[in-house]
Parts: structure tokens; sequence; C-alpha cells
């Protein structure tokens, strides 16, 4: 034991040296060129490493430090913030364990450490790897979700927009598939907003549309019974007859609706009864 002890002082006291020879030669392994910063950044990480196995030595089999943990967590969301691949870091792994363990097994050795002690160390090291390893991977596909899921509601900010044409008169041209994520947004992020706009009739224009089913086409319906509760005046332009047909064909009345070729011929009908 107080051999083993002697080694985690000696990796704690000598974290920063080793750091840099343990690198320079894990990337002599790689076929590949590495770059300037990526080396730098490296050799921090495993100084930081090399402390967190230096204080968990002669801990329970199986446990790990929490720091450690959320230290993977946080390379893990680096790595993703920078728009990194996971990739990247797991096609280093292999020989960064190869390296790694070779280096404490040699270190060990010259530190006079039996047989058992220097498996237990080997044990040891190639666990905290692999917790590392899988902390950092799922903390980058935690934070790859969230860029992700924030992407998703930017696009759909972007791709409903509300163009005011003149006093009262604005349209919103829908752009792209239509799909569920999409009509929620239009009913609870882009429908409120209309009355605030003091608009009098708004021009929904199908034109855009690549794929809409009768299920999303009923919901743009509801939106216009709702606006129409509001005092507006609803128009919708670019509906292809292959979509009306399905429509009233799952019951859905568009006759209702003042409906126009496109946005030009809507326009021209309001201005004609102004």
């Amino acid at each position: 034991m107080e051999s083993t002890l002697t080694v985690a002082n000696y990796l704690k006291e000598n974290a920063d040296l080793l750091a840099n020879k343990i690198v320079d030669d894990i990337i002599k392994k790689f076929g590949f060129q590495v770059p300037p910063n990526d080396i730098v950044q490296a050799k921090k990480v495993y100084a930081e490493f090399l402390e967190f196995l230096s204080e968990s030595i002669d801990c329970k089999e199986g446990s790990v430090p929490d720091k450690l943990v959320e230290w993977s967590r946080d390379n893990g969301k680096k790595t993703a913030a920078k728009h990194n691949r996971i990739s990247d870091i797991l096609i280093r792994y292999p020989d960064t364990r190869m390296v790694f363990a070779d280096f404490i097994m040699d270190i060990s050795l010259e530190h006079g450490l039996g047989t058992k002690d220097v498996v237990l160390i080997l044990k040891r090291v190639h666990h905290m790897l692999d917790v590392s390893l899988n902390e950092t991977v799922l903390a980058f596909e935690r934070r790859s979700e969230e860029l992700l899921l924030n992407a998703k509601k930017e696009l759909r900010e972007l791709s409903t927009p509300i163009v005011p044409i003149q006093d009262g008169l604005a349209v919103l041209p829908l752009i792209g598939s239509i799909d569920t994520d999409r009509t929620e947004h239009l009913m609870n992020g882009v429908l409120p907003k209309i009355p605030e706009m003091n608009i009098e009739r708004l021009i929904i224009d199908f034109s855009g549309i690549v794929a809409i089913d009768t299920e999303v086409a009923a919901n743009i319906f509801n939106v216009y019974r709702v606006l129409g509760l509001l005092g507006i005046d609803v128009l919708v332009t670019g509906l292809r007859p292959e979509l009306a047909i399905n429509a009233v064909s799952e019951g859905i009345d568009f006759t209702s609706i003042k409906t126009f070729a496109s946005v030009k011929q809507a326009i021209e009908s309001i201005r004609s009864y102004s």
C-alpha cells in the first residue's frame, strides 16, 4: 500500500511533466495530424486526469471521483459547443488508452510495485478512462440535442414570418413541410402575435408548401376559426387542388374560406372592395 501511495504522490507532483510526455507519445501513434491547439489542450486535460488518478488510486474498486465525472461532462459540452464531431474523440481513444496504460505500468514498476498492485492500478486507469469517455460522450449527446432543438426552434420561427403589407393587412407565408411541431408553433407562437399587430386581414399563403397532411390542414383550419372569432378576416392563397380535395374528403369544410390562386389576386380583391 505504501508503494502505491508513493506512485500516487509521484503522479500528482509531476502531473504536468508526465502529461506532456504521454501526449507526445500518443500523437506519435496517430496516423493523422493533430492541430497545435488540440495538443496544448490535451496536455492540460491529461495533467488534470493524472491528478484525479492520484487521488483515487486507493479508492474502492469500481468507484470514481465525483470531480472526474463532472470534468468529463464539461469536456463533452465543450466539444459539442465547438461543433466538433464525437468521432474526433473516439478515434483517438484506443491509442490513448494503450500509451497511457503502458506509461502508468512503467512508473509503477520503477517504484517497486508488485504484480498485484500494478494490476490494480492498471484496472483503475482503464476504469477511469472508460468512465471519462462514457461521460464525455453522454454530455456531447445532450449538448448536441440542445443545439439541435434550438436550431429547430429558430428554423420554425424563420419559416413562419408574419409579413405586413400595409396598415391592417399582412401575409403569413407557409414554406416547406408543415408537420405537427410547426403546427404547434403556429398555434402557440405565431397566432398570439397577430392581434397585437393590429391586423384586420391576414392572407395565409400555401403556395410554398412542399407537403402537408389532412391532420395539419385541420389544425390550420382551426387557426382560421380562431382568427375569425377575434374579428380578423382570413384569406387563403396558393391552395393546391389535391390538398383541397383531400381536406374535403376528411370532412374539412373550406367552402366558407375566401380562397385565391395567388397573394396578388387576394390583394387586388381587397383593394377592389376598399
